[in-house]
């Protein structure tokens, strides 16, 4: 097998671009052997692999391999010590339909890759039945994203979407629809019993939750604080909310 030497081949200078969002149209890139080993186990639509000459051995053939050299695949990462591997993969086609049985996770505008990816695999490990992420919130195939999310795109749906028309769609569905307020109206989490159906809503980390949003959910809730801290990182809010629900 060739391997490739130049950071100047057409196919490196074309896997290189979906490091930015606007060439992420049809797939996207993942790095590392974690990823690449969940993407195999979940079976994920893989389209192209590229892997040091070292590692050769370890992958399960692909039709589409490709042995690059170590200044190459530096070219196609974002992380600072790349760990001899990196696939392009498929985007996945959501065609995901909410249930009344279902518990799910609404992040609204959400600006951090890191939270974003924290929330996802929370949700993950809680079990929710899929996340659904607004069109202003940050993009799931960042690699900051990607790295905070572990895989749990591979478990479960991540879908971004109009959520104001999907919470109408909840409550028509039955499931408790929670948004987290500090308004008057809101109630400490403590008091929301657990082993319901739900789809918990979590805002933007400087905003919070959007006005139309409250006026949509079911319930406002709020995390009491005994300290002095100001407030909670939303990724720990939203770990606390859905394990109390659960």
């Amino acid at each position: 097998m060739t391997i490739i030497t130049s950071k100047a081949n057409p196919l490196i200078k074309k896997i290189k671009k979906l490091q930015q969002k606007k060439y992420r149209q049809t797939s996207y890139l993942i790095e590392g052997w974690h990823l690449y080993e969940e993407a195999l186990k979940y079976q994920a639509a893989i389209l192209r692999v590229f892997v040091l000459e070292e590692f050769a051995d370890r992958i399960q053939q692909h039709p589409n391999t490709h042995l690059v050299t170590e200044s190459v695949l530096r070219e196609l990462c974002d992380s600072k010590t790349p760990q001899g591997i990196v696939a392009e993969l498929a985007l996945p086609k959501n065609d995901f339909v909410p249930s009344a049985q279902g518990r799910y996770l609404l992040l609204e505008d959400i600006q951090d890759p890191g939270n974003l990816g924290t929330m996802i695999r929370t949700a993950d490990a809680a079990g929710l039945d899929a996340v659904f992420i607004s069109e202003k919130s940050a993009d799931v195939y960042n690699q900051k994203t990607l790295r905070s999310m572990q895989g749990s795109h591979f478990h479960l749906p991540v879908i971004r979407c109009s959520l104001l028309d999907l919470v109408d769609q909840f409550n028509d569905l039955g499931l408790l629809t929670i948004a987290t307020t500090l308004s008057q109206a809101s109630i400490d989490y403590q008091q929301v019993g657990r082993g319901q159906q739900f789809a918990v809503i979590m805002g933007n980390e400087g905003q919070g939750i959007s006005q139309a949003m409250a006026e949509k959910a079911q319930l406002q809730v709020h995390i009491s604080m005994p300290g002095q801290a100001e407030s909670l990182n939303v990724a720990v809010a939203a770990g606390i909310l859905i394990f109390r629900l659960l």
